[in-house]
């Protein structure tokens, strides 16, 4: 019976491994990339999945308008945003 028990061992301990080094950090990358996405407001200096920048003109639940370097604006996704580089809120200070 014991060595029933000492084969699944490994097994465990592989899926403990696992988890610690592949899941847990990537629920953790996205957790944070989802607060960024929720916490976006207009004024904000941002890059895209696609790497344009831009600054927030306008926002809504899904999409974002960005206004580019020349005038232009335009429409994306809420969830392209890949990062903020600087808030409105640091740039008033």
């Amino acid at each position: 019976m014991s060595g029933g028990i000492g084969t699944f061992i490994p097994l465990i301990l592989m899926f403990v491994l696992f988890y610690f080094l592949l899941i847990r950090p990537q629920q953790k990358r996205q957790k944070s990339v989802q607060q960024m996405q929720s916490n976006l407001s207009k004024g904000d200096k941002i890059v895209t999945i696609g790497g344009l920048h831009g600054v927030i003109d306008s926002i809504d639940e899904s999409k974002v308008v960005i206004k580019c370097g020349d005038g232009s604006r335009l429409t994306y996704d809420r969830n392209a945003i890949r990062e903020v580089t600087e808030s409105a809120k640091e740039a008033q200070v």
